[in-house]
């Protein structure tokens, strides 16, 4: 196969929209201004030593045993507090190793007896599970938060192509057939769909609301925070592709104080979901995975769903569209959902720009969090 099988116009649009958005990437911190996430909240400052896992107990955290299909890496376990750390895990769905990092209830150790309800975190393109810490509001102390690798562009699927410079790449079943399962066996949860929510931004909102729809069994909850949720949207599939074939940082490589991001090695532009092209049905799988094609979003019937977005720069601008898009297709299928487009920003924080950034995001998860709290509480009851 011919590699980087992106037309010229498919690439320029995709440049376009990573040009447009800048430093406010789909992995990228905060750009607003400076106080929009304070300076201890940054992942860059999450480094902490690594603790092997015979020595978890010792260190105050739970003891995780190898199952699902995932081995803990001894001495890959890093320790930043008794309620907060990060597993290194291997996969054969996977090349490499993988982090998976948890966030435990203050609660959780002292209250043996108490099961809790979980919500996976969904990074964006070029993050990491250190991007949580831009968003403190997903550490509570009435659940827990998992955030597993969502890799550097992995666009939460099982690729075409495994024979890439990536390797191994099966997101899709080491998130929902392993991750979920593995967490389940080693740690205190809720195991009922209307205890457990996806949630994600940016390429992870995309996740969030496919993973809520290709296993409506595992999630009652999903939220999608500036999502590319509308695959039928020529820029959609172009800012895959971009980070497909890492346009970006290609863009910005003499711009690094604005934040590039780092998409990994490029690989095929068919790689993931096959040809974008909607010729002949060569589309197909985008077609099948798009969370806003009715057949998928009729799936949701009994989830609750939210949606957030800004319109205020080049690619929240697109986000917004497809938000209101999906927000349409769920009114007409009678399937309840709560849209919350702060536009500017100005609605919602000072912080936020209306931005693809955390400025923004932080806070919305600061409005999302405490509704899911009441949501766990009352299906517990």
């Amino acid at each position: 196969m011919t590699p980087h099988r992106l037309t010229v116009p498919g690439a320029a649009l995709a440049l376009a929209l990573l040009t447009g958005t800048g430093a406010a990437h789909a992995g990228a911190q905060p750009t607003a201004p400076a106080a929009a996430v304070p300076a201890t909240t940054t992942a860059a400052q999450a480094t902490t030593a690594k603790t092997p896992a015979s020595q978890a107990s010792s260190a105050g955290i739970p003891v995780f045993r190898d199952g699902q299909g995932l081995t803990v890496v001894p001495g890959g376990t890093e320790v930043h507090s008794p309620t907060d750390f990060t597993l290194t895990v291997t996969t054969e769905q996977l090349s490499g190793r993988h982090k998976i990092r948890i966030l435990l209830p203050a609660g959780y150790e002292a209250d043996t007896a108490r099961r809790w309800p979980v919500t996976y975190f969904l990074h964006g393109a070029g993050g990491n599970v250190n991007d949580v810490v831009a968003a403190p509001a997903l550490r509570s102390d009435s659940m827990i938060t998992v955030v597993p690798d969502g890799g550097l562009k992995s666009w939460y699927a099982d690729w075409l192509m495994q024979n890439t410079a990536v390797g191994a790449a099966n997101w899709e079943t080491f998130h929902l057939t392993q991750v979920v399962p593995f967490v389940d066996a080693n740690l205190r949860t809720r195991t009922d769909r209307a205890q457990r929510a996806v949630v994600g931004l940016s390429m992870g909102g995309f996740g969030s609301l496919h993973y809520a729809q290709a296993r409506p069994d595992l999630f009652g909850h999903v939220a999608t925070l500036s999502g590319a949720i509308d695959l039928g949207l020529a820029e959609m599939r172009g800012v895959v592709l971009a980070t497909e074939l890492s346009l970006a940082g290609a863009i910005c490589g003499s711009s690094s104080s604005l934040g590039c991001p780092d998409h990994g090695p490029a690989v095929d532009s068919d790689a993931i979901f096959g040809s974008p092209y909607p010729i002949f049905d060569a589309d197909r799988v985008w077609k099948a995975v798009d969370p806003a094609a009715p057949a998928n979003l009729a799936k949701l019937s009994a989830t609750d769903v939210t949606i957030y977005t800004g319109n205020n720069d080049l690619f929240d601008a697109r986000t917004a569209v497809a938000s209101k898009n999906v927000k349409a297709r769920l009114d007409q299928l009678n399937i309840p959902s709560r849209l919350v487009d702060y536009g500017n920003g100005a609605s919602l924080s000072p912080t936020c720009n209306g931005g693809h950034n955390y400025g923004c995001w932080a806070p919305a998860f600061a409005d999302y969090v405490p509704r899911l709290e009441a949501a766990f509480a009352r299906r517990n009851g």
